[in-house]
């Protein structure tokens, strides 16, 4: 009965992490409405959501820290409950990312005002925010497969973001500087979201397998 509690409570932790994962897929839609449109309202409500994301964050990671001192969880037990911490962080940061977008705020007039570089950052936006959900997916069906393609996918973003740089370097005009620091801050933001998702889809992969191995591959 003791061994059943705790496997039940391992099982709501999970299901907890993926509430939390579908609260940040939620920002990034928002972020994603923001930078198409710059309606202010769609950034202050992003903002305001990002408070009930840290709240679940902390709750989260107090309740394994709790489960670490009440149960002394060994082996796969263990691997979970610290796999779980390190999504956690990772989770949070996504969350943080998608803020930066949503902070350049009446400056987004200036950003979309230069169509080139819009249109790439548009499309990196599209690019992040896939990569976010196919971790919302691996997680939910505990997928070996889909973690093992995220681990794998790289720096997707690299080839965009250096186009990205090169375009703004060649953007000319009195607001041209403005443009290009606030695009610089939104392609960063949205290179990060792409591969703090692939982090933790080779965290996810490390707890499926147990091959530590595999944790060299959260480094980026």
């Amino acid at each position: 009965m003791v061994r059943q509690g705790f496997n039940a409570e391992l099982d709501q932790i999970r299901l907890q992490v993926e509430l939390m994962a579908v609260r940040v897929d939620q920002n990034l839609e928002r972020m994603k409405a923001f930078l198409a449109t710059g309606d202010l309202d769609v950034a202050a409500t992003t903002i305001a959501g990002d408070d009930d994301i840290d709240a679940m964050n902390l709750s989260l990671t107090e309740r394994c820290y709790d489960l670490l001192a009440r149960e002394a969880p060994v082996a796969s037990d263990l691997r979970f409950v610290m796999s779980v911490l390190r999504v956690l962080g990772e989770l949070e940061r996504v969350g943080d990312l998608a803020l930066r977008v949503v902070k350049v705020g009446e400056d987004w007039e200036l950003v979309q005002s230069y169509r080139g570089t819009y249109e790439i950052l548009l499309s990196m936006a599209d690019t992040a925010v896939d990569q976010f959900r196919e971790f919302l997916r691996a997680w939910s069906s505990q997928d070996l497969d889909l973690a093992d393609h995220l681990a794998r996918s790289g720096p997707v973003l690299d080839l965009a973001n250096a186009q990205l740089v090169k375009e703004l370097l060649l953007l000319e005009g009195p607001t041209a500087v403005a443009a290009a620091l606030n695009s610089l801050v939104i392609g960063k933001a949205l290179d990060r979201i792409a591969d703090h998702s692939a982090i933790i889809g080779s965290r996810l992969r490390y707890l499926l397998t147990g091959d530590a191995e595999h944790l060299a591959a959260e480094i980026r």
